[in-house]
């Protein structure tokens, strides 16, 4: 009887940081469901009035006869959504290079899944509309990228009522096919909901992209530098028409997530340093009163510095304000559906019958036929402790779409009705969707 390996520090390390990372998205899911609800209820109450001035509030700066404002709504869609999708391609490049889409055997499955998550439901929605007698010359067509995408911290929100009962690895699977079905959303944003392009701020957002380039060949190891590069990059991007929030995700992928030594160099330069400081005098009080000290002091700082990358230090910090702050603040901005009986009234049509079945119809499906090709193929296999209910239920989770959905939505359409509609659906097939995988993951874990 063989023994399993022992896990190593590195696999402990993984495996502490995907807790933290999952419980995180735990708690915010909590928080966009509340933030949601107090959205509907406001705008469907006797103050609604308040809440659309609210958003609508117009805040900007000028200088001379120059003045730059957005309403509050766009602040958060355009400003803060930035920083969140900047988060995401931290989240995306750390899977890439250290990640569970590190290699190709990680990955072969979760990728396939995204794939098949994304074009089946994008198919089904363009299916249902036209079946439904939808317009195909209206922009009503446009709304085949809404169904596309995953809502990571509500997925995995469902996924923690489950508690320890279900294998880790099912954890891992869904956070990694949501991060590749994320990345696939934001190509389609880029590609498909970009009308027209200023060449001047290009060129503008493209030097600051290039200066961050520069700076992480360089080894800066300023988590400051790097920030202030990437909200130039917005700056640019915004004044380019290409929605600035791709400007997030572009500026992620150039920062490093790798350290600069190896564990070997670090632990060699470490005992370096320690010993400088041993050999200084250590008579003083303060440590910092000697200069051969300070400067020990600080090359075992910037040592420490080389192992700890600015990707990984910009994640560490953001990752909380994007899920107690930017998300509950997206949420509340954009749930807000005053339920009149015009969006009432006419709320079952082509565009919401297309989104409910391309989230809870097309999501499991492509889930589902795509990891199925992959396993027959030859190039992937389930893991361990994994049922094809387990991945039906997954794939059900996915059809979870509200913040990335609703994000799209508001690209995807310019008239208010259609936007009302659109939400009223997503919020339906989001909870639809959500019930039936945790129903699904239920059977399967009875089963085992």
């Amino acid at each position: 009887m063989s023994s399993s390996p022992l896990p190593t520090s590195s696999d402990s390390k993984k495996h502490s940081m995907f807790l933290e990372f999952f419980h995180s998205e735990v708690t915010g899911s909590v928080l966009l469901i509340l933030s949601a609800v107090a959205a509907l209820v406001w705008a469907n109450s006797p103050w609604s009035a308040s809440y659309f001035e609210l958003a609508n509030t117009y805040i900007g700066i000028s200088w001379g006869d120059a003045v730059f404002k957005l309403s509050l709504q766009h602040w958060i869609n355009d400003g803060l959504m930035a920083v969140f999708f900047f988060v995401i391609g931290l989240e995306v490049k750390r899977e890439l290079v250290i990640g569970e889409l590190s290699s190709f055997d990680k990955a072969a499955l979760p990728v396939s899944a995204a794939i098949g998550g994304m074009l089946v439901p994008a198919l089904f929605f363009v299916a249902v509309y036209l079946v439904g007698g939808g317009d195909s010359s209206s922009e009503g067509l446009n709304g085949w990228g809404i169904p596309m995408a995953t809502d990571i911290a509500f997925a995995l929100g469902i996924l923690a009522l489950f508690g320890d009962r279900i294998p880790l690895s099912l954890k891992v699977f869904l956070t990694a096919l949501a991060i590749a079905d994320d990345l696939g959303a934001i190509m389609v944003i880029a590609f498909f909901y970009t009308e027209s392009i200023s060449w001047t701020g290009l060129g503008i957002a493209g030097g600051f992209l290039f200066l961050m380039l520069v700076a992480s060949r360089l080894g800066v190891r300023s988590m400051a530098v790097f920030g202030l590069l990437a909200i130039g990059g917005w700056a640019g991007l915004y004044a380019s028409g290409i929605h600035a929030t791709i400007g997030g995700v572009v500026a992620a992928m150039l920062v490093p997530v790798t350290a600069r030594l190896s564990p070997r160099d670090f632990f060699s330069l470490s005992r370096a340093r320690i010993d400088e400081l041993e050999a200084a005098d250590i008579s003083r009080s303060s440590m910092v009163a000697d200069k051969g000290q300070l400067e020990a002091l600080d090359h075992l700082y910037l040592t420490v510095e080389d192992m700890r990358p600015a990707g990984i230090a910009m994640e560490h910090l953001l990752h909380p304000l994007q899920v107690f702050l930017i998300l509950p603040l997206f949420a509340f901005f954009n749930a807000g559906v005053a339920l009149e009986s015009e969006v009432l009234s006419s709320a079952l049509n082509p565009i919401t019958l297309g989104i409910f079945a391309g989230l809870v119809l097309g999501k499991p499906v492509g889930v589902l036929l795509f990891s199925w090709l992959a396993v027959k193929s030859g190039k992937a296999s389930l893991p361990e402790g994994f049922t094809w209910t387990h991945l039906a239920g997954v794939g059900s989770l996915a059809g979870v779409g509200f913040t990335m959905s609703i994000f799209i939505s508001d690209l995807a359409f310019s008239e208010e009705l259609t936007r009302s509609w659109s939400k009223v659906a997503i919020l339906v097939a989001s909870l639809s969707s959500g019930a039936l995988g945790y129903l699904m993951i239920h059977r399967a874990q009875s089963r085992t």
